[in-house]
Parts: structure tokens; sequence; C-alpha cells
């Protein structure tokens, strides 16, 4: 058996461990049940691959994160691991042939969903596999207290029957104390061996500051550091406006969502990843299995939906160990819209059954009929016609994907479909004119034999795989066929792909799931709140608050977040304080225009704005001038 280190050195190329990534290795080969609480970045994927590697047999890795399976599986192939994933939309016998394939072909991951410990028939194909390992990636989704709860991980516990000598490990990057024994009570870990790593980021300065102008802030802080960055925002629409208007600055800027194509996602992230853009402007679709070191800076447009995603988010920043800022931008107006979009829009058991009923109408699916049935899904299609709320439609489909009810990837497709429209003699004709098409044409008539017919759906990419050419390649000859009126070609987008996991049964589906409504309701609430607090406290240390959050009660003060700079600022603030406030007895004033008169550094600016903000000497009115308190 190969050691830790040499297996971490021939396929990572990294001769020493993080801490304490080599405890929790010898803990797993030992065959110790393993929890692992490590923060976002700490690298806790290694911590199950590695001795996985070690040991005779396959790992099970059961996560709830599709675009994460997708990346683990696509890094380890790269690295000449065998490891397949059991994602969505793979037909029954496409998942027989994976799961031979993993009990006769020597596999060393097989990463799969929890919903797919609910079928029966793929746990008896997985009892007979050779399993070395089991781990559960994301495991706070398994308590109802975390923020992310999925019932279906509660059929985990079920592999311990199965699989009684089998290590399982447990790994999460955010949980709280209540979480964490969660953890531990759901997955009846035995006498687990526990690792905790520190939430402390000691090189990330967490910075929130009140500004009337976001652009003006975020423009002086890219300058300041000309490094890899990353802004978040709240909707994509956002995005794309938010790169055009710092480009408009001077600045290069990618953005990344939900909505775009696989294609654009990959372009737009290697834009970025190879340093060719400075900045990523995103939704919290972006961010899964990225390991970018250099990142400088991190800033938040608009508030986090919960403190377990902010972290996250923010904590992409620094991963090289030098100096990072994690800054959220906020002003007055912000915590109404969140409410609006985080509180009012969460749906009750009325909304659960209203939106169930009109989905199964608007897919033609028949009471008791349905199960296994997938469509492709356009969202705002689907709210225009039933005049529902989207944020309320969002929200709802959310809570039945995580309850196992429907299955929605938000992954955008394009479903694309053909039909030659000349006889097929003409087409060998064009084939014999044009020998550098035939391949890709033979390949399109042999897969797809009601081609003449009609209208017939293809697929780009095994096309290409078969052809032995690109996509770009089948597409341009797409396009070349029918601008010769060759072929009538059409593409349609669509937001996501949804599939039905049960036969409808209406109320009878709803009252089964919507007792966990209300619990997530409130919870979803008080952690809105908690970040309510992170912004609106004035006395305390970020970091301090976020780790407090987190369980750790002995923090100590950073020394270089917003309010540990604030207070530690030379006098100097004090004398540009008091002219600003002998401005503001005045007229009330932008921050733009409180420089230009004082012509002060604007970084000394913001921080005498900060102090007298948090003084309550002065405050932010809704028009966003700075005014001094009545």
């Amino acid at each position: 058996m190969s050691s830790a280190v040499e297996i971490l050195k021939k396929y990572w190329n990294h001769d020493a461990f993080r801490t304490p990534q080599d405890e929790i290795i010898a803990s797993v080969v030992e065959g110790n049940d393993t929890f692992v609480l490590m923060p976002t970045g700490g690298g806790k994927s290694i911590c199950f691959q590695v001795p996985a590697l070690m040991m005779d047999g396959i790992c099970i890795v059961v996560s709830p994160l599709v675009a994460l399976m997708k990346d683990q599986v696509l890094n380890l192939q790269n690295k000449g691991i065998k490891a397949v994933a059991l994602t969505g939309g793979i037909s029954q016998n496409d998942i027989i042939d994976i799961l031979d394939n993993c009990q006769f072909g020597n596999y060393k991951f097989l990463y799969l969903s929890p919903e797919r410990l609910q079928n029966d028939w793929i746990v008896d194909r997985i009892r007979n596999l050779p399993v070395n390992l089991i781990a559960i990636d994301e495991a706070h989704c398994i308590s109802q207290w975390g923020h992310d709860f999925r019932p279906a991980y509660l059929k985990i516990v079920a592999l311990k029957e199965y699989f009684p000598k089998t290590p399982f490990i447990a790994l999460t990057a955010s949980a709280t104390q209540r979480v964490q024994e969660d953890i531990l009570l759901q997955l009846q870990l035995k006498e687990p061996k526990i690792f905790t790593k520190s939430f402390a980021r000691d090189n990330l300065a967490y910075m929130v500051f009140e500004v009337e102008d976001k652009l003006f802030l975020t423009e002086q802080m890219l300058r300041k550091n000309p490094q890899p960055s990353i802004i978040y925002v709240s909707n994509r629409k956002s995005c794309s406006e938010t790169a055009r208007q710092l480009e408009s600055l001077g600045f290069t800027a990618t953005f990344y969502h939900g909505g775009l194509s696989s294609k654009d996602k990959s372009n737009h992230m290697t834009l970025w990843m190879d340093e060719k853009v400075q900045v990523m402007v995103a939704t919290n679709a972006f961010g899964m299995g990225i390991d970018k070191a250099n990142v400088k800076t991190v800033i938040h447009l608009n508030l986090p939906q919960n403190l377990e995603n902010y972290y996250q988010e923010a904590g992409r920043a620094g991963r090289n160990g030098e100096k990072a800022f994690a800054v959220l931008l906020v002003n007055p107006s912000d915590v109404i819209q969140s409410e609006l979009q985080f509180i009012s829009v969460l749906p009750d058991k009325e909304d659960l059954i209203q939106v169930f009923k009109k989905l199964c109408a608007y897919f033609q699916i028949a009471y008791g009929e349905g199960i296994d049935e997938q469509f492709n899904f356009n969202m705002h299609q689907f709210c225009l016609k039933y005049n529902f709320s989207a944020l309320k439609v969002y929200n709802t489909l959310q809570f039945l994907d995580r309850q196992g009810v429907i299955t929605l990837s938000q992954e955008f497709s394009e479903k694309i479909s053909i039909q030659f429209i000349i006889p097929s003699k003409e087409v060998l004709r064009y084939m014999s004119l044009h020998s550098n098409d035939e391949e890709i044409l033979l390949t399109i008539l042999r897969t797809y034999s009601g081609v003449y017919e009609m209208q017939t759906p293809i697929n780009i990419s095994l096309i290409a795989k078969k052809s032995g050419t690109t996509e770009k390649a089948v597409e341009q000859l797409l396009s070349t066929l029918k601008s010769k009126e060759i072929i009538e070609y059409t593409a349609k987008s669509n937001d996501s792909t949804l599939t039905f996991n049960e036969i409808r049964e209406d109320e009878k589906t709803i009252n089964r799931v919507s007792k966990h409504l209300e619990v997530q309701n409130t919870l979803k609430k008080q952690q809105f709140h908690a970040v309510l607090d992170y912004i609106k406290e004035k006395q305390q240390c970020k970091s301090k608050f976020l780790l407090n959050y987190f369980g750790e009660s002995d923090a100590h003060n950073c020394g270089i977040c917003s309010y540990c700079i604030t207070a530690i600022k030379p006098t100097d603030s004090a004398t540009i304080a008091k002219k600003i406030v002998a401005l503001l007895e005045k007229e009330a004033l932008h921050s733009r225009a409180i420089q230009k008169k004082l012509n002060y550094p604007s970084d000394d600016i913001i921080f005498a704005l900060q102090e007298l903000l948090e003084n309550n000497e002065v405050s932010v009115n809704l028009s966003n001038l700075y005014t001094l308190k009545k």
C-alpha cells in the first residue's frame, strides 16, 4: 500500500499535507468514523480522496451539488484516476452500465446524490461493490438546523447496515455547534474522531462599509488592489451590468451566473483563472470547486442570505496566505430590498400546493403519473403563464428539490433540432463535393434515423465525439447547411431541466414534505437577522463576530477588520471627522463631495465617516447622502 504522502506527491504534486489533513487521513485508514469541519479552501476533498486511493476498493461519495460532483470527477479523471458520477438525466441503462464498471472496472470513486439512495435497486447494486470508504460531503445538509437541509440525506445512515465495517467520513465547511451535534446523531457515527479547524482567517480583513455610492468605492478598492477579484451581486442582470460598468471605468471584467451556457461559463471562467481579466462579477452560482489562491478582494454589493454562505464566498480571498479583503457594502435601502428578496418570498403550504399543481398542469402530468419524467423548463415563461412571483416560485421549487419531490437542474441548456429538407440523394451529392463535412454528416445520419421525416433533437457534443471533431466544427457546419437551405435548424434555450421524482399526488405529496417547511422558514429568518446583526454591530471586531457565530467563543480581535482599523486609526481621523461634521452642518453630502472639499486621501475619508457612523454622529439618508444626526 502506497503511503499518503506518496499518493499526494504522485497525483497532486505536493510534498506535505496541510494541518490537519494528515491526521484525518490516518483516522480514516485506521477504520475510524470521522467528522471534519474545515472552512472553505481547507482541502476537504483530499481528506477522503487520498485514503480511498491507499486502500483496495471504491469510495462512495455522497454530494448534493451536481456542479461540484462534475468538477471533482473531472479533476480526478485528469489525474488518471478512474471516477464517475451518477448525476441527473442518466437513463436506467446507462446507470446499470456505470455500476457494472464500478463493480468490474477498478473504479476508485463513485459520486452520487443522496436522492439516488432512495432507489432500492441502486442501493442493491451498491451493496455488491467493494466499498472501502463512504464520504458524505456537505454533511450539514443532514441537519434540519443546517442552512441547506435535504431529507434525502437521512437515508444515508441505511448504508451503515450494509457496510458495518466500512469507515464513514462526514465533511462540511460551515456548521454551527448545534448542526455539528446533529450531524453526528443523524449519521450514527461510531465513536467518531472529530477534527475541527478554526474558522479564523488571520490574513483576511472583513470590512463592512456604509456607503451611498457602491460603484465609486468599488472602483477605488480595485485600483488600489489590481490583483484578481470577485464581486458578488444578487441577480443575473446585475452581473452583466456591473461588468459593463467596470469596463467603462477601464477595468477588465467578465461575469458568471446560472443562466449562462456551459460553454460561456467555461470561457468566462478561463478568462478570469488565466488572469486575462481582473474581475469576476458573479451570483452565488460561482465558486464551487474554485481554488484560485491569489484572489485579493471579494466584494459583496448586496447582502448575503446567511452568514454560512457569506463566510464561504468571502473566504475565496487570500488562500495564498497574503493579506486580502472581504468587503460588504451596504446602504439604507439594502435591508428593505433583502427582506423582499429573502423573507417576504418564503413559500407557505398553500404556495407549495398551488405551484406543484400548476407545474403538473404545465407539463400535462396526469394524477398518479409523472415519475422519472424530465422536461426542459423556463421558469420565466412558467411564472408569466400563471402570474406567479418569480422569487416565490424559485424558493418553492428549491424547497421541493431539496425534499426530493423534483430535481431542478439550474444549468442552462440549449435544445437543438434539425431536419433535412432536401432528398437523401442530394445530401449524398453534397458530401461527395464537401469531403471535409462527410464524417459529421454521416454521424448525424447514422445516429438520428428520423432526421429526414421530422424535426429531430440532436446532441452536439455526442456528434462531435463520434465524428472525432469539435463542437464548434459541428455548429459551424449546421449553420452552413441552414444558410444553404439543406436543413432546418432551431435552437431553444432553457434555464433548467426539471425531473419529477414521484408520481403526482398533489396534497398527499405536499402534506408529506410540508412538515419541514415551517422549521426551514424560521431558520432562514434567524439566519438573515444574523446578517443584519453583522452589518449593524458597531462595537465588535467583524472577525470575532463571525467566529462567535460559528461557536468559537475564545476569539480575539483581528486588528485588521473595519471595526479594528477604525478603533486604532491615528488621531488624524478625529481631525478629519471634525471637518466632516462642519461640512454636514451646512448641507447633506455624498462622500465624493466631502473628499473633494477636504482634499484628504479617500481611505482617510472613508474611515472617518465609518467612525462617525459607528459613534452615531452621522447617518446615511434614503437619498444616500451623509447627514448629521439630530
